[in-house]
């Protein structure tokens, strides 16, 4: 070790303990992370804004406009101090609650739950205390101002969300990224990333473990990434590239030793350390850290597929289905008629798929198609631009006029919501398989039919007919393993914009 390692000097031949000063993080200069400073004041603004609009409508329906009575005068004093003060907490809630994190805003859910908890929290505790000091006058202005400032603050926050992944698509407010780790890892994580063009994450290159010599990582369907550097100088990369992000793809060579000494040499730049697990088909939610015996393990609760969750989402599948068969009314009437005008022929289609368990039931569609397309389907096999067991063609010469209009807009798959109501399929699941298609199902595969087939789920938010087969397989076995309620709301609001704003669908 030399001696400018060692923490002791010799001064008049006594030893004295030299000063070692902690390293001190320096803040991102980065444009990308200049840009979401700028968007977290932005959102400050939008906070302070609707939760003092919030408590002025709140005060303005509890006592009208101007002029008041002479008996209100005093009620109006006690309302708008209380009013002030919890605005205030409000305020303070949500910072707290770290709603304007910049490593939690503009992706996720998380930044929802936040707001919904901290809101909840503050409403919460003012009641209990207002409560103690018998302060009954402001029960109003809970009633009005919490659901209204918490609606308001959810929707600025998905306005100020569009406006951010239009800027990220544009290569703005986004992360500098490199990614460490073995070739494979690397590839892994960088595919992931590329499937959301309005990532938080920008990768300029990535940095290998087993690829000793190589200058660029090929990419399959895309072109190649840089490699930046070595594993051995990992930290003069980081600072020669300005690198926001770190991101461990995996476990590279050298392990926990090698991740705590890229954390040490992020210690004095600016750039943030990340690790991704190859747990990359479990949710967050099933993952659980518990440290036990100075071992810090990882608790991967396994998926269920009964119990109280599987009732409730039964029960909104009730619930919504009929209420949407007798909103939809109108328009499916006008689909039967524009089906059958065309060529006379029946209005519905009916095709046995396969269910829960590997039971199959009559799924029902418009007709969308020729009246002998299951005849001509042999004659077309050759053309199949399908992979694994699913046939596709983007120009099917067996798609009828009418047809192309509603497979484009998925209103041939309406009269699926029959379906759900009488309990052969869910709103949100996996796309529900022919039996020649299960036939051919790898024993893996099989795991889609553990739940309820879907009228919607993650292959349709998510490329539809431009899926190839084993990412339709991934998206489905995901969701099989990891759904949620909250998860099945933002598929369904994800496919209202997708049917609106129609791609992949043939």
């Amino acid at each position: 070790m030399t001696s400018a390692a060692q923490p002791w000097s010799s001064v008049d031949g006594r030893p004295t303990l030299r000063i070692v000063s902690a390293p001190v993080r320096r803040e991102h200069t980065s444009p990308g992370m200049r840009g979401m400073r700028r968007y977290r004041a932005a959102l400050s603004v939008i906070d302070g804004t609707v939760i003092t609009s919030s408590a002025g409508l709140a005060l303005l329906v509890r006592f009208g406009a101007p002029p008041l009575q002479p008996s209100q005068i005093g009620g109006l004093v006690v309302y708008a101090v209380i009013a002030v003060l919890i605005a205030i907490a409000w305020y303070i809630g949500l910072g707290l609650y770290r709603t304007r994190d910049l490593r939690i805003i503009g992706s996720g859910p998380s930044e929802y739950r936040r707001i919904v908890s901290a809101s909840i929290t503050v409403f919460g505790l003012a009641a209990m205390l207002l409560l103690l000091v018998n302060v009954p006058i402001v029960r109003g202005f809970f009633l009005l101002a919490l659901p209204i400032g918490l609606l308001a603050l959810l929707l600025g926050r998905w306005f100020a969300r569009r406006g951010l992944l239009r800027m990220r698509r544009s290569g703005k407010c986004t992360s500098a990224t490199v990614v460490v780790g073995s070739a494979s890892d690397v590839e892994r994580v960088l595919t992931t990333l590329a499937r959301h063009p309005g990532s938080a994450y920008r990768p300029i290159g990535v940095v290998l473990d087993d690829r000793a010599g190589l200058v660029e990582l090929p990419m399959r369907g895309r072109r190649p990434v840089p490699v930046l550097g070595t594993i051995d100088d990992v930290g003069d990369t980081i600072r020669e590239h300005s690198i926001d992000t770190v991101i461990i793809a995996g476990q590279p060579a050298g392990g926990g030793d090698f991740i705590r000494t890229v954390g040490w040499e992020l210690e004095r730049t600016d750039a943030e350390l990340m690790i991704a697990s190859r747990l990359t088909d479990v949710a967050g939610p099933r993952i659980h850290f518990r440290p036990a015996d100075g071992l810090p393990l990882m608790h991967v609760e396994l998926p269920s597929y009964e119990g109280g969750k599987h009732i409730v989402k039964r029960a909104f599948d009730v619930t919504v289905s009929a209420l949407a068969l007798l909103i939809l009314a109108p328009v499916l009437a006008v689909v039967a008629i524009a089906v059958k005008a065309h060529d006379g022929g029946p209005v519905l289609f009916r095709q046995e798929r396969v269910g829960r368990n590997g039971e199959t039931f009559s799924m029902y569609k418009f007709r969308s198609m020729v009246l002998d397309a299951e005849a001509q389907l042999a004659k077309l096999q050759a053309q199949n631009e399908g992979s694994g067991v699913l046939f596709k063609m983007h120009d099917d010469p067996r798609i009828t006029r009418p047809g192309r209009i509603l497979r484009r807009y998925s209103l041939d798959e309406l009269p699926q919501l029959w379906n759900v109501l009488t309990g052969d399929m869910s709103l949100v699941g996996p796309r529900p398989p022919l039996v020649t298609e299960v036939e051919r199902y790898e024993q893996h595969v099989l795991r889609r039919l553990y739940i309820k087939p879907g009228l919607t789920g993650m292959w349709q938010i998510n490329g539809r007919s431009d899926l190839s087969w084993d990412d339709s397989v991934r998206l489905d076995l995901y969701y099989v393993e990891n759904w949620s309620l909250t998860g099945d709301l933002l598929i369904l609001w994800r496919t209202v914009r997708v049917v609106l704003r129609p791609t992949g669908a043939y």
